[in-house]
């Protein structure tokens, strides 16, 4: 077996572009998701480590210096941070030559033969989940040998037979003795989730077809496969055990709640372990399944409602309505589970006016917290083939500011960057300044040493990004 390094590389300062991060950028308060998709071959490789380097705060100097002493490097690269991330491949090679590197993730597999293209640095890259891919190759296989690959020969791309989904994830190691092993769980922490908290999947691909969801379209796919109840169980019978200060396990599933009789199963066996989760979900749960996940210990979800405008939610075959995000709502403050709701601004058919509509449905769901995003189209989603094709993308602009903040690419008739830029800040600013918001969030500070450093935090970094995009909006404007 290769020694080998599974990198989440140093992008951007705070940047969780990488293996864990749905939505790759920068965020407004400093967050970070564990590297899930590096911890599975990292158990399945006898001489590993996954090297998280952005929650730990290791340079690019540190990461070059540690991968002198591996055989093969496997980089979770994303669209904003590949140029940085080549950089770094090439600083490794050039500082140890015989190295071997391979590049992973989203980007590389929609893009395939323009990542082998931009660096000689680049061994091989594969396409979607590469869990036995990379454990393959350090195992000794050649290259042609090895399903869902492309690499260069004699200056021409090679793309090798693909490698069909992986179904039984129950053969899967566990990754929670990984991140154990290999990573300091202080490190990660979430606004809306309790500190400290660790995260890992229960089922992989999602079936919904939301056309900016970059995940399924490009990595894990739309068939939506499953771990057994006994499976997660036990992991999580095992991980509060490993990690007895865990405040609270976050299942991050495409979409955690699909399958009412798999819910109601994991409920029951959750019940008897006595421990606080979270996770995703769509508003199609019914309230007598939110009553059993509360009995549970489900504490909060992760929404993504996107859009309170009827039509944009059509465009982007959200398969939700606003009646449906409206019902759910409710339903889940008689269950009394809360909710962080995600909405973004600058999807197909956005306008000033459906902003203000978004707004004011946001004001009236009134979730716990939210996140307002930049509409991104990435490559390989169907938003990004819409964008192109309407010529709606700026090519000439980056997707990111020189820190991995969000920048808007697409630009609407009626509807400019700068604008967009305007409307997310506006959008947060009615949102978090209505008195309501203000008590409710001060009240839970009072009470809370914690919660009161960790709010100065997020205050702090949240005012400076402020600063950053008022910057850009009148830059913009001149």
């Amino acid at each position: 077996m290769m020694k080998t390094l599974l990198l989440n590389p140093p992008s951007f300062e705070g940047f969780d572009g990488g293996a864990g991060s749905r939505w790759p950028a920068t965020r407004e308060i400093e967050s970070y998701w564990y590297p899930v998709w590096l911890a599975y071959p990292a158990a399945m490789i006898p001489e590993s480590r996954v090297l998280d380097a952005p929650p730990h705060g290791v340079s690019p100097l540190e990461t070059i210096e540690i991968a002198k002493d591996y055989d093969f490097v496997v980089v979770f690269t994303s669209t904003p941070g590949f140029s940085s991330d080549v950089r770094l491949a090439e600083m490794m090679k050039a500082t140890k030559p015989e190295l071997k590197i391979a590049f992973v993730g989203p980007h590389v597999t929609v893009q395939p033969e323009a990542s082998l293209m931009a660096s000689e640095a680049i061994d091989f890259i594969t396409h979607r989940e590469f869990d036995y891919t990379v454990t393959e190759f350090a195992s000794g296989m050649p290259l042609e040998q090895i399903k869902g690959i492309s690499y260069l020969q004699d200056g021409k791309v090679v793309h090798t037979e693909p490698r069909p989904q992986t179904e039984d994830l129950d053969a899967l190691p566990w990754v929670t003795p990984i991140y154990e092993r290999d990573l300091d769980i202080t490190r990660y922490t979430i606004p809306f989730l309790l500190y400290p908290y660790i995260s890992f999947y229960t089922t992989r691909g999602c079936p919904a077809k939301c056309t900016f969801c970059l995940w399924p379209q490009t990595f894990d796919g739309h068939a939506w496969r499953q771990r057994s109840v006994d499976d997660v169980a036990n992991e999580v019978e095992q991980a509060l055990k490993r990690f007895p200060n865990i405040r609270e396990i976050f299942f991050d599933d495409d979409t955690f709640t699909i399958g009412k009789e798999r819910v109601l199963a994991l409920c029951e066996r959750f019940k008897k372990l006595n421990f606080t989760w979270s996770c995703t979900s769509r508003v199609h749960v019914d309230l007598e399944t939110l009553q059993a996940m509360k009995a549970a210990g489900c504490r909060l979800f992760i929404v993504g409602f996107e859009s309170g405008n009827a039509q944009i939610l059509k465009n982007i075959k959200k398969g939700a309505t606003v009646e449906q995000a409206r019902t759910f709502v409710k339903n889940c403050n008689k269950a009394g589970i809360v909710i962080h709701g995600d909405f973004i601004v600058g999807l197909p058919g956005e306008t000033k006016e459906t902003i203000a509509e978004t707004l004011q449905f946001a004001k009236e769901l009134d979730c716990t917290t939210i996140q307002v995003s930049i509409g991104h189209a990435y490559p390989g989603t169907e938003f990004y083939d819409y964008a192109a094709r309407n010529n709606f993308l700026r090519v000439d602009q980056d997707m990111t500011d020189e820190t991995g903040h969000q920048l808007p690419h697409i630009e609407y008739p009626g509807l400019s960057r700068s604008e967009m830029m305007e409307a997310v800040e506006h959008f947060y600013g009615s949102y978090y300044f209505r008195p309501r918001v203000v008590v409710r969030i001060v009240k839970n500070a009072i009470f809370d040493g914690g919660e009161r450093k960790r709010l100065f935090k997020e205050a702090k970094e949240y005012l400076n990004l402020r600063a950053k995009r008022k910057e850009f909006v009148t830059s913009s404007k001149s």
